[in-house]
This record gives structure tokens, sequence and C-alpha cells, in this order.
């Protein structure tokens, strides 16, 4: 026999609404499960609790006692959810667990063949409206980009904190930065900058150890003289610089010239996710 979890939800500006009470919601469901010859497993009510998030007592306690029942029946699809990429969530979830869902009067179950096909028609129009809100702030990056304005959706780099979407120096890194620089122009190498910051103790980003590639990553990364770089768009940025224009391209003809007189292999995928430890 089929087990059916009852859920009844009413928010406040619900419960003066007709048909929406919870005696109403009970009753329609548990004629609705005796009509289809189903036991109820059992019922969850979440009273005043809103249906634009899934962080309520009842959900949850049902949520975790899907091992007790095959199928989760709701009145009307708005009592379960009313945002609809938690509600698609919840469905990608049941699915993963062998569950389905009925919703009265919509006449919605995925036990059918049809209620099958409108879900994956749900599906497929969350899937575009998530690739068109992608392609949204992909557009919008890019202005931002050639705008030069505030930080561009990347983690903090070294010598800079992120606030209010816009790049602040951070005095103590800041020093570490201009460090650095000031060595490698000097002709110390990347191994010899990162050994001796290690052996000073001077903190990384992320409390990880000094390399060679996290020293590699700072003198190239154009931040830190004032522009600003994203997916291969380049431009002066709005924030402060820490390493005066000059002073950086002379740094990068440098390095291409060290890498000329000795050829160094290109750094792997592996190696730079360690650059910014």
């Amino acid at each position: 026999m089929t087990r059916a979890a009852i859920y009844c939800r009413v928010s406040t500006e619900d419960q003066a609404k007709e048909g929406f009470s919870l005696d109403a919601q009970r009753e329609r469901l548990e004629a609705y499960c005796a009509a289809r010859g189903w036991s109820i497993a059992g019922e969850y009510v979440d009273e005043g609790h809103s249906g634009r998030t899934a962080d309520r007592p009842a959900y949850k306690e049902m949520i975790g006692d899907r091992e007790r029942w095959d199928v989760l029946l709701v009145l009307k699809m708005d009592r379960i959810h009313r945002n609809s990429r938690n509600f698609m969530e919840m469905t990608e979830r049941l699915q993963e667990w062998g569950k389905e869902f009925v919703s009265v009067q919509e006449n919605f179950d995925t036990s059918t063949a049809m209620g099958r096909f409108v879900m994956d028609i749900i599906q497929r129009i969350a899937q575009l409206e998530s690739e068109q809100i992608g392609e949204r702030v992909y557009m919008g990056m890019s202005q931002k980009a050639k705008g030069g304005r505030g930080a561009l959706g990347s983690p903090s780099p070294y010598g800079y904190r992120i606030v209010g979407g816009s790049y602040v120096i951070d005095a103590s890194e800041a020093v570490v930065v201009r460090e650095i620089f000031a060595q490698y122009v000097a002709g110390r190498s990347l191994a010899a900058i990162a050994g001796n910051l290690e052996a000073r103790g001077v903190p990384t980003k992320k409390g990880g150890r000094w390399r060679r590639q996290t020293i590699a990553a700072i003198l190239s990364n154009p931040l830190l003289c004032g522009r600003s770089e994203w997916d291969g768009i380049e431009a002066m940025g709005s924030h402060t610089a820490i390493i005066p224009e000059e002073v950086f391209d002379q740094v990068q003809r440098e390095v291409a010239q060290r890498r000329s007189r000795k050829v160094l292999p290109r750094a792997s995928t592996q190696e730079l996710a360690v650059a910014n430890p």
C-alpha cells in the first residue's frame, strides 16, 4: 500500500482565505488518500510559516522522515513552496530518493506519465531561466570590467580586501607586496622570496605556505598596479594601486627575460590552484 505524507501549511496572510485553513486542507487530503487507497504515514503541519523558505519545522521533520512515506501529498503546489528554486530542488531530491509528489488541485502527480512530462517541462523552464540569468550576469560583468568599476566577483587578491564591492588596500599585505616586487627587481628568485617569507612566518591570504607559484601570481596580477582584468578584458580600475605601473611593467619584462634565459615548465592547473593559498 502506498504510504502518503500529508503536508499542510498556512501563513499569516493565508489564514483568512477560504479553503486554505489547516482543517480544510487536512480534510481534503485525507479524503484523497481514502479514495486512492493510500495509508497516511504522517501529517505535517506548519502554521504561520512562509512558503518562500524551506526553513520550516514540520517541513524539515517530514523530509527527515522520508523513509516512512512513498508520496508527498499537498492540496496546492504553493502550500509546499512559493519559491520556484526551492520547489525544483525539492522535486530533484524526491526523484533521487524514489519518492513521488502529488498536488490535488493542480492534478499534478509524478507517478503518472503526464505528471512526469509536466515535471520535465518545469525543469527545462527552470534551466532556461538559470542560463538566462547567467548570460545577464556575464554581460554585466563585461561592462563592469570595461569600465574598471569595483571588484569582479573573484576572491580578494593578496594586497586587497573587498569592501562594499570595491577593492580596498590591506595595509599589512601591501607592505609584503611592495617587498616582493623590490626583491624580484633586485634579482632574487621566486623560490628565494618565498623561502624568506616562509621563514619569517609572514601569513599568506588563506593561511597556506609561501611557494614560488604564490610569488609568481602576485608579480603577474595587474590589479596591483591599478588595472582591472576579467575574462581577457583589461582597463584602468577605480581602486588604488599598490605598485606603480612602471614598476609592474618592468617586472613583467624581467619575468619574460628570465624565462627566455631558463625555460621553465608551464604551471599546471594544480599549481595555479595553490598560487593564492
